[in-house]
């Protein structure tokens, strides 16, 4: 199975692909009507429209470093997953958007790292709760909202996940406790994304670390909650993206391609033609 995620209306009809992504809201804060046609993609902590407008929304840490772009190795800025009435905000889009289709992808769900958030609300939420620990508390926010999303969702709910498959690092930098949060995902969907995939062994590396965080495989298909891996398409050689995808599917239940339908396409139809006569890209 092979889907495109895009934020191209006509796109997500194309044949080649068997199901399509559409982004509803992205990390810039762009917004856009929900297709019937498509699952519905809603980044829902990353805007950076949101945290430029209100700074206030923005998660701190103990020195008061905002989790914006202009801190080292974030490439948008984020909300904090506290904000009860951003939260609102994006649970009435979740709704639009299982109103449209009944299947909804959700991204970007989590903290910033493992140092946020440390405002007012934060400290005082913590505070006030059953938690000792803070990793837990955290976690316990996340998948409030996670639960909160998955019961406006009558289809499938899809989850995205940070590519790092490393024991306990998700959990302890994101707040995404794996182990509950399957409770309300139907399937979890990993970006690989690399701009050339001239080399592919950190690829089957991290699918590998994925399938036995998850517990799941193709050949245990039963056992755990299934996870796809997202690949990026735009300008990367198609041969490359043939081999690459070879790798995600040997791991992963589906395949997604990012942002270059064209290319995805021309590398969909090269694999089937090169399975038919027996070529590998390995």
């Amino acid at each position: 199975m092979y889907g495109v995620v895009t934020r191209n209306e006509e796109e997500v009809e194309w044949p080649a692909f068997d199901r399509g992504f559409y982004e509803v809201k992205d990390v810039t804060g762009r917004a856009a009507e929900p297709l019937p046609n498509a699952v519905n993609m809603v980044s829902c902590f990353g805007d950076n429209a949101a945290g430029e407008s209100s700074p206030e929304l923005v998660p701190v840490d103990d020195e008061g470093n905002r989790a914006t772009r202009d801190q080292p190795y974030f490439d948008w800025a984020y909300v904090c997953p506290t904000h009860e009435g951003y939260r609102e905000g994006l649970l009435e889009t979740i709704s639009d958007c299982a109103a449209a289709n009944e299947d909804v992808r959700l991204d970007d769900v989590g903290f910033p790292r493992a140092e946020y958030c440390r405002c007012d609300r934060c400290e005082r939420l913590f505070a006030e709760s059953e938690y000792d620990d803070r990793f837990d508390w955290r976690a316990s926010v996340i998948t409030e909202f996670v639960a909160e999303a998955s019961e406006r969702i009558p289809g499938k709910t899809y989850l995205t996940l940070y590519p790092d498959p490393y024991p306990g690092h998700l959990f302890e930098r994101a707040g995404l406790d794996l182990s509950v949060l399957s409770a309300y995902v139907d399937e979890f969907v990993v970006p690989l994304y690399d701009t050339h995939y001239s080399t592919t062994y950190w690829l089957e590396s991290i699918a590998s670390g994925f399938q036995d965080l998850l517990g799941w495989s193709p050949e245990t298909p039963e056992a755990g909650t299934p996870f796809s891996i997202e690949l990026y398409a735009v300008d990367v050689d198609v041969d490359n993206l043939v081999h690459a995808t070879e790798v995600a599917e040997s791991y992963a239940d589906e395949v997604f391609f990012g942002y270059d339908a064209s290319n995805a396409q021309a590398a969909i139809r090269r694999k089937k033609a090169d399975d038919r006569d027996g070529v590998s890209h390995g």
